[in-house]
C-alpha cells in the first residue's frame, strides 16, 4: 500500500476513536452503589425487644420514652456484647414492640421511628455492612407478651391454665407469621441489594427466642414478688411456645437463604425465678414495675415493659454465643450451655 494511502487509513480509525474520548470523558460513568473502599465496617441490629435490650437497664437517651420513643435500646444489647474481627461500627436499630412489617420496608412509624429496613439503607450507604442480626416474630400473630400476659392474668383469677386455651391454635398463630417474617427479611435483603451489596458480601442471621419461664419456680416466689404465673402456664410456655415459634422462625430464614440461630434452649436452668434465694444466677428480669412511671400518666402503661426479659447477664451470654456463631461457617446452630455454666454455638451437624 502507498505511504500515503496507510497515513490515510491511519487517520480514518485515530479520530473516531479521539471523539469517542472526547465523549467518554466529558459524560463520566455513575459511580458503582455502595460504600467507599475506605468506609467503616459495620455490624447492625434489627428486631423486637429481644434485640433492642428490653430488660438489660441503661437504655440509650430518646428510647425511655423521650417524645413518645419506648424502643428501650440498651448499652447492654445483645448485639453490643457481640465481638466480630474486623467491624469497626455496632448500630442498632431494634426497638421493642416491633412487628415484621415494621422491621421491613413500609411508611408506617413505630414508637415514632421510621422503618428499621428504610434506615438499614442510609447505613449501609456509608458504612461497609458484614452482619446482620434479626430477632422478629413474636409481636405478630403470636402476640407472644400478650400471652404472658394473660397467663399472669390467670394466675390472679385462679382461674385454669391460661395456655390451655392456646394449644389448638398456637401452631395456626405461628404459620401465619412465617410469611410475614419471610418478607422482612425479603426486605432487607432487597435493600441491601439497592445498595450495591450481594447476598454473599454479608452474613443474615435469624435467631429465635429463649423461654423466660420455666416450671420448678419456689412456691414463695410463684406470686407478685417473682413470677405469678401458674406452673402449667410456664411448662406450655418452655415446652410448647418457644419452641413452635422457632420451627416458624427457622422455615422463614431458610427461606431467603439466612443463617439461623436457635436459642430455645439458651435460658435453661438460668430462667426467671428458678434461682429462688439467688437472682444473679437469672438471665431474665422477673416481674419488673416501674413504680415510678405509675406516678406519671405517661409512663403509666410501660410500667411493666421490662418483665420476663433477658437482664444485662442474659444479653451478655446471647452475646456469647452469637459471637461464636459468626465466628464459624455453620449456617445453623444452637445456643447451649459449654459446661461451665457459658454458652456456646453448637451447629446442627455438630
Amino acid at each position: 500500500m502507498h505511504p500515503l494511502a496507510r497515513r490515510a487509513l491511519a487517520l480514518l480509525v485515530v479520530v473516531p476513536l479521539l471523539a469517542v474520548s472526547v465523549v467518554v470523558s466529558d459524560h463520566r460513568f455513575a459511580a458503582p452503589p455502595g460504600p467507599a473502599s475506605d468506609a467503616p465496617v459495620a455490624m447492625v441490629a434489627m428486631g423486637d425487644s429481644t434485640m433492642s435490650g428490653e430488660g438489660a437497664g441503661d437504655y440509650e437517651a430518646g428510647t425511655n420514652g423521650e417524645n413518645g420513643d419506648w424502643c428501650h435500646r440498651s448499652v447492654n444489647a445483645t448485639i453490643n456484647r457481640t465481638v466480630v474481627a474486623g467491624v469497626d461500627k455496632t448500630f442498632n436499630l431494634s426497638c421493642s414492640g416491633a412487628n415484621s412489617e415494621q422491621v421491613g420496608l413500609t411508611d408506617k412509624f413505630q414508637n415514632t421511628e421510621q422503618s428499621q429496613a428504610k434506615r438499614l439503607a442510609a447505613i449501609a450507604r456509608v458504612n461497609r455492612v458484614t452482619v446482620i442480626v434479626v430477632a422478629v416474630g413474636a409481636n405478630d400473630d403470636p402476640r407472644f407478651s400478650d400471652v404472658l400476659n394473660r397467663c399472669v392474668q390467670a394466675w390472679f383469677e385462679r382461674k385454669s391454665d391460661c395456655t390451655s386455651t392456646l394449644s389448638d391454635d398456637w401452631r395456626g398463630r405461628v404459620d401465619r407469621m412465617v410469611p410475614k417474617v419471610e418478607k422482612a427479611l425479603r426486605d432487607i435483603r432487597q435493600v441491601m441489594d439497592d445498595e450495591g451489596y450481594t447476598d454473599r458480601s454479608y452474613s443474615l442471621v435469624v435467631q429465635s427466642y429463649a423461654s423466660p419461664v420455666a416450671p420448678g419456680v419456689p412456691g414463695d416466689l410463684q406470686n407478685l414478688a417473682g413470677c405469678p404465673l401458674r406452673t402449667g402456664d410456664m411448662a406450655w410456655v418452655r415446652d410448647v411456645g418457644v419452641g413452635e415459634l422457632a420451627k416458624g422462625i427457622s422455615t422463614a430464614a431458610r427461606r431467603v437463604d439466612a443463617r439461623y440461630l436457635d436459642l430455645t434452649q439458651a435460658g435453661a436452668k438460668h430462667e426467671a425465678c428458678t434461682g429462688g434465694a439467688n437472682p444473679d444466677s437469672e438471665w431474665f428480669t422477673r416481674l419488673s414495675v416501674d413504680f415510678d412511671g405509675l406516678r406519671d400518666e405517661t409512663r403509666a402503661s410501660h410500667a411493666l415493659q421490662e418483665s420476663f426479659h433477658p437482664n444485662a447477664e442474659g444479653h451478655e451470654q446471647v452475646g456469647r454465643c452469637l459471637t461464636d456463631f459468626l465466628g464459624g461457617s455453620a449456617r445453623t446452630a444452637s445456643c447451649v450451655d459449654d459446661g461451665t455454666g457459658n454458652l456456646k454455638a453448637v451447629s446442627s451437624s455438630d
